[in-house]
């Protein structure tokens, strides 16, 4: 007991040493550095992990839109090439989502149904591509399973979208289903990711055995531009025209802060401050070397609460348009964000909407100010077209288009395609099955060329 009694006092003796002293403060310190680095590392193992979760769901709710729209767009085309293209897409991007789907933290027992939906939606128009390629149009029994289909992939997305929101609001963890597993879906009635993903899936026990803006505005080719006019300007020059077209009155200064150099459209890049108004309130806008067209403008500020409607904007947008030499343009299509309208607005000739002509105009909408400008399209394509008249008449357009569909309207476009070359066609509004949609056929052969599904949403009319 004595020689116990010895120890004790001569490692207290030991720890009164400030030498000793120092060396377990390093070693607390270290062992604690440690342990907070270990800790901050499977943090961000964690963060990462979650970050490919989060992109493998998004993508794949992604697909199923793609899946949902392009299904649309199978029972509203009246050919079989138009369908067999829109039907191998499908199947693709069916795939695609069944890929995504079996990356996330999800057992197959728990979304066994969705995963079965995917692959027989996959495999259905698989079937019926192979059977538009060789000529044949669907049969009345093949279709109704399309319409079921499209239903089913509505609920999906719906579901999806749902979910979706509860991951982004942090309502749902991906680690928790990571580690839980099947166990945390078994509890479905305390989980609210368990219950989501569980009316997922139950929306297919029936399922019998067995997817920005306007139409063509990002169809930009390397073609030199059509309506690139006008002599070579120096910088100064290009000042003058920038401060015109924001009005003389309104710029403080303009400032040449570089070159742009592509063989398409060489142009000077400015940055426009404006008289009253504060130096983070610039505007940056890009100005052609040849003939001093604006290319595009935006213009940095804060907008305020909203006085004018987006009809209102329409004719502001128009107005401006006009002053600046953009005549015979139509509104088409627009998008609305943070209390500013985005405009797309296509030339007209003859009653002809040239949608490959498209200039795009932002508008504030508490003051009715532009704020951004792109006239890409309209420089890149401008040019009087000799139009012939159609060879087919309205009445036989119409009769072109699936007649499961209610007509609208039918008017006369031309359209771009993907190879740089346009064509003339009749464009027909109608809706299926509560969707708007537009369908172009060719107004010489009257071939099927494009489908679109109209999505209208509380901040903007878009098209895919």
């Amino acid at each position: 007991m004595g020689k116990l009694r010895d120890k004790l006092i001569d490692w207290k003796k030991r720890l009164s040493d400030r030498h000793m002293y120092s060396v377990i403060v390093v070693l607390i310190a270290v062992v604690a550095i440690w342990g907070i680095y270990q800790y901050k590392r499977a943090a961000d193992l964690r963060q990462e992990l979650d970050n490919q979760y989060n992109r493998a769901f998004y993508e794949m709710v992604g697909y199923v839109r793609n899946v949902e729209l392009l299904l649309m767009k199978s029972l509203i085309s009246s050919t079989p090439e138009m369908a067999a293209e829109t039907l191998q897409e499908a199947w693709h991007q069916a795939n695609l989502a069944q890929t995504n789907l079996g990356q996330l933290p999800i057992t197959q027992e728990v979304l066994a149904n969705t995963s079965k939906f995917l692959s027989q939606v996959g495999d259905f128009s698989l079937s019926l591509d192979k059977q538009n390629i060789n000529g044949r149009q669907m049969n009345e029994e093949q279709y109704k399973t399309l319409e079921k289909l499209h239903g089913y992939s509505v609920s999906l997305l719906d579901g999806l979208n749902n979910l979706q929101g509860a991951i982004s609001e942090g309502r749902i963890k991906w680690n928790e289903l990571a580690n839980k597993g099947t166990e945390f879906f078994e509890k479905k009635n305390q989980s609210l990711a368990g219950q989501m993903l569980s009316d997922i899936d139950n929306s297919f026990q029936e399922f019998p055995t067995l997817i920005y803006d306007g139409p063509f505005s990002d169809h930009m080719t390397s073609l030199k531009p059509k309506n690139l006019t006008g002599n070579e300007i120096d910088v100064e020059q290009a000042k003058q025209k920038i401060k015109e077209f924001f009005g003389n009155d309104k710029v403080a200064s303009v400032e040449h802060v570089g070159d742009i150099t592509t063989d398409t459209l060489p142009a000077y890049n400015m940055k426009v401050t404006f008289k009253d108004r504060p130096e983070e309130e610039f505007a940056t806008a890009d100005i052609s070397k040849k003939g001093g067209h604006v290319i595009w403008m935006l213009y940095n500020r804060e907008t305020g609460q909203e006085t004018i409607d987006v009809n209102k904007a329409k004719q502001i947008g128009l107005q401006f348009l006009k002053e600046h030499g953009y005549s015979s343009m139509k509104d088409t299509y627009y998008m609305k964000e943070d209390s500013v309208a985005t405009i797309n607005y296509a030339y007209q000739q003859d009653g002809v909407i040239i949608y490959p002509d498209l200039v795009k105009v932002k508008i504030a909408l508490d003051t009715g100010e532009i704020v951004g400008f792109e006239s890409k399209g309209y420089i890149m394509n401008h040019t009087e077209r000799q139009l012939v008249p159609p060879t087919l008449t309205e009445e036989q357009a119409r009769a072109r288009v699936n007649g499961n569909v209610d007509v609208k309207s039918v008017g006369l476009a031309v359209i771009p395609t993907k190879f740089g070359t346009e064509l003339f066609c009749y464009e027909i509004k109608g809706k299926l099955n509560d969707k708007d949609f537009l369908v172009y056929i060719n107004a010489a052969t009257g071939k099927e060329e494009q489908v679109l599904i109209i999505i209208d949403t509380e901040n903007g009319i878009l098209t895919m």
